[in-house]
């Protein structure tokens, strides 16, 4: 996937609304691979209801989003499947861990679909993240910022095009930020995908191509 275009999208919950200055909703917005987005918003904007519309998790909105000039109003589950597990990877703000299951078994058991990513290459992103000593602990019983960290590294164990990112750093000092972003940078590097990051406030200390307002 080359590029995500929205197209005059409007949540039907701001349908009445006058007063929006959106460089995102009703207007036309386009998302190419190999550029990185920073969305802003304020409270309320609608941010974790942009990513679940481009994960098709939700339909309540007006106007149409194009995955390379394909309408996805149109897509099975088939198509969905396929969207989800080879093209767009998603880091969600409530990090839907399995908290029955290691931090380890969190981020494998996604990897053992795929086979993207190396054991080496796990072992080294929970090293660089300070969590190599959490790998066998459940997710249940880790912190915020560790269940955040885990939940990361989980979101880069599958091919994408596009990487979407919900609030990413929320539960993060700077310094694991920081390290966050390296990570990133590198996988940027190696794979040319798109990054599409959300944020209220504290935002994750990338160089964005771009910068728009929800």
């Amino acid at each position: 996937m080359q590029q995500i275009s929205l197209h005059q999208v409007l949540p039907q919950v701001f349908a009445q609304r006058t007063d929006l200055a959106s460089e995102v909703w009703n207007t036309e917005v386009h998302f190419e691979k190999g550029n990185s987005y920073l969305i802003e918003a304020d409270s309320g904007m609608g941010k974790s209801t942009f990513c679940s519309y481009l994960l098709g998790y939700r339909h309540d909105y007006s106007g149409t989003i194009f995955f390379d000039g394909d309408d996805i109003s149109q897509y099975q589950v088939g198509q969905w499947v396929d969207i989800r597990q080879r093209h767009i990877s998603m880091l969600f703000q409530e990090m839907r861990l399995f908290a029955e299951l290691t931090a380890w078994e969190n981020i494998v058991i996604k990897n053992q679909l795929t086979q993207h990513i190396s054991v080496a290459d796990i072992e080294r992103w929970l090293e660089s993240l300070g969590i190599a000593d959490k790998k066998d602990v459940k997710a249940g019983l880790l912190s915020q910022g560790q269940q955040q960290r885990v939940a990361f590294i989980r979101t880069l164990a599958q091919p994408f095009d596009f990487l979407v990112i919900d609030e990413p750093i929320s539960h993060l000092d700077d310094r694991n930020a920081e390290l966050m972003a390296d990570i990133l940078l590198q996988v940027k590097r190696q794979t040319q995908c798109g990054i599409i990051a959300t944020s209220i406030g504290k935002q994750l200390p990338l160089e964005y191509d771009y910068k728009l307002k929800l």
